[in-house]
């Protein structure tokens, strides 16, 4: 039977430096979580990247954030007056040929979808949960094409937050 020799200390070391890299996401990752008064549309997200809230709209439908290299998020409800489904949704949006507009993925689900692609010179990552309340709760995610390896984990993190009553 081999045996597995420890420098002396390294338990500590081990332990030590897990507990540094725990406390270091920490705060580097600081959450948020927004939640829409009106639709009670919900989502996480780090504010110390979109630390730039912008001022709610006048119907509060929900909010926008912007950061300081040009990425933007919205959280947002909407009723769902046109009876959308998720598959409905992403069908029309893969149709739309608006200039510079283009889907490269769509996923969906009994309630959700899931989109992106580029939209002129920015990347989007867009969540939709159609609720039963006929709400349609969206995240949407966009930042330049440059910033893909920043923000396209931060992308998915975010949207996988959105929630709904």
């Amino acid at each position: 039977m081999k045996r597995l020799h420890l420098i002396q200390g390294a338990p500590l070391a081990i332990a030590l430096s897990s507990l540094f890299a725990i406390v270091t996401t920490t705060a580097i990752a600081k959450p948020f979580t927004y939640v829409n008064a009106r639709f009670g549309t919900a989502c996480t997200f780090p504010d110390e990247i979109f630390s730039d809230r912008l001022p709610e709209p006048e119907n509060g439908d929900g909010q926008q954030w912007l950061s300081a290299d040009g990425a933007s998020l919205t959280c947002s409800g909407i009723y769902n007056v046109d009876n959308d489904t998720p598959k409905s949704f992403v069908d029309d949006e893969k149709a739309n040929t608006g200039p510079g507009y283009k889907v490269t993925y769509g996923k969906t689900g009994k309630n959700w979808a899931v989109l992106s692609g580029v939209k002129g010179d920015k990347v989007f990552y867009e969540r939709r949960l159609f609720g039963k309340d006929g709400v349609i709760r969206t995240v949407w995610i966009e930042y330049p094409s440059s910033l893909k390896a920043k923000y396209d984990p931060l992308a998915g993190t975010i949207a996988k937050s959105l929630r709904g009553p």
